[in-house]
């Protein structure tokens, strides 16, 4: 595991400091195992021009997850520099809510619903400009960083739901277990431990690990993935079934 005072500032926050109630706004309802939560879920993702890397080192990692934090808000972000950028105790006005995420190194998973209307594209500009104008600014680069618009997709079926949380936080395997993607891994406990190693995404959390609890709002999911126990279980059995990995060729 990483040094936990990676200046992860956000990591510990109160969550009174981050509300994330149900959306008070939506365009239309969505049907989840038939019960209607009066909002959209989208997954929404990214990758590099030319898929190239847009992290390079834990420095960059962090700065992304922050701007994830950061960015989630109606008002404009101030400058890093500026001490109250950092500062705990501002609440924000969300403008959507993070369910799951997952970092790596070319590109992003994110599964969001909207906290207020439009919510989802201003987030996603802000934060593909602001993490871009970082990431230029740092390796002394010019132009884009992104392959252009981030893909959002909106969820229409049960299948899709139930199968993208694990999807978002499967993805770390492609590193170490990369045959997971056909269901091929012969020692999942080995599979399930390198993801426990890997910080960059919300699945630690939804193990009960606090990692970086306050960037997502985990109520929603956890009342469908249910216990630790089961969670794993699940992960588990997609990545050594053939048929349930089946799921990764319709999910972008």
């Amino acid at each position: 595991m990483f040094a936990s005072n990676s200046t992860l500032y956000f990591q510990n926050l109160s969550p009174t400091l981050c509300p994330c109630p149900i959306p008070k706004t939506w365009t239309r309802g969505v049907q989840v195992l038939g019960y209607n939560y009066k909002m959209e879920l989208y997954h929404v993702l990214n990758r590099g021009v030319d898929k190239r890397a847009v992290v390079l080192d834990d420095e960059d990692r962090v700065r992304f997850l922050h701007d994830l934090f950061v960015f989630n808000d109606r008002e404009p972000a101030l400058n890093f520099d500026l001490p109250a950028r950092r500062d705990q105790t501002v609440s924000r006005k969300l403008l959507v809510l993070l369910h799951a995420f997952c970092l790596m190194d070319n590109h992003y998973h994110l599964l969001l619903s909207e906290a207020q209307e439009k919510g989802i594209p201003l987030f996603i500009q802000k934060l593909n400009m602001g993490y871009a104008k970082y990431f230029n600014k740092k390796y002394e680069r010019s132009g884009v960083l992104w392959q252009g618009p981030s893909k959002k997709i909106l969820i229409k079926r049960d299948a899709h739901f139930l199968y993208l949380p694990y999807y978002i936080h499967l993805n770390p395997l492609d590193y170490s277990h990369p045959e997971w993607r056909q269901g091929g891994v012969k020692e999942p406990e080995k599979a399930l431990r390198y993801l426990r190693e890997y910080r960059w995404s919300s699945h630690l959390d939804y193990l009960g690990e606090k990692n970086f609890p306050s960037l997502t709002e985990r109520e929603f999911l956890a009342s469908i993935i249910g216990t630790r126990e089961r969670y794993k279980k699940e992960i588990a059995s997609i990545i050594t079934n053939s048929e349930l990995a089946a799921g990764n060729t319709t999910i972008e």
